[in-house]
């Protein structure tokens, strides 16, 4: 007797049920996310002001006081830097969960506990410019304003620069407390004492050239350490 030519049917192929398995794990996953996604919410609402809808000011401190960590801490300016906050003392909903997901964390606990490896994300160099250039944006909080007075900048090196660039930065802070020709620092000047501090070295000065295209105000840094060296 012949056998059927024809495949017994009500036996999934392979190629179906490799279709189906994707489709759980994508299910799952897509269910897994939006749970994730309605924690990070929630979270956000337990600190934002009822009434603009943002995390301001008070809900920072709030946050920074429940993580156990203080509000000047350079890792909260990394955490706006993560969010991608465009004003200062503010978070609104989509960057909070634009720099939660990327942290993958939708509790505080788990917040407090990405800091540290949020930090080595940023001190990587190739980050660490991005970060050091947006902590000047981000202390822009006027409408068309493209400096910053002496005494922020000077607070706000130390917070970003001071750990690494101790020497240099506490030398160029005091050099800005007691000069007279700048009451500002604009973002060329402020990149330009960074690539100093990479670039420089420091205190013998001896690779700086003045001829090259460095801000003015760091050829007259230069001018006078060099004459408190001599």
């Amino acid at each position: 007797m012949r056998r059927s030519a024809t495949k017994k049917t009500g036996q999934p192929n392979s190629a179906s049920v490799n279709s189906s398995a994707v489709d759980l794990f994508r299910s799952a996953s897509s269910r897994a996310s939006s749970k994730e996604l309605e924690r990070i919410d929630s979270l956000f609402y337990s600190y934002a002001n009822g009434s603009s809808g943002l995390i301001d000011p008070e809900g920072i401190e709030s946050l920074c006081s429940d993580m156990e960590v203080n509000p000047t801490d350079v890792r909260i300016l990394m955490l706006a830097w993560k969010m991608k906050s465009e004003k200062q003392g503010y978070f609104t909903l989509e960057e909070w969960r634009t720099g939660l997901k990327s942290l993958r964390a939708d509790t505080v606990s788990k917040l407090k506990k990405a800091l540290p490896d949020l930090e080595k994300e940023v001190r990587r160099l190739s980050n660490f410019v991005d970060f050091y250039s947006y902590a000047f944006r981000y202390c822009l909080t006027e409408d068309k304003q493209k400096s910053i007075d002496i005494e922020s900048i000077c607070e706000l090196l130390d917070l970003v620069l001071g750990s690494e660039f101790h020497a240099q930065v506490h030398a160029f802070i005091e050099y800005l407390k007691i000069q007279s020709d700048y009451k500002v620092i604009n973002m060329d000047q402020w990149m330009g004492f960074f690539r100093f501090c990479n670039e420089i070295s420091f205190p013998d000065l001896s690779n700086y050239d003045s001829e090259l295209a460095w801000p003015l105000i760091l050829d007259n840094f230069v001018e006078w350490l060099q004459a408190k060296q001599s």
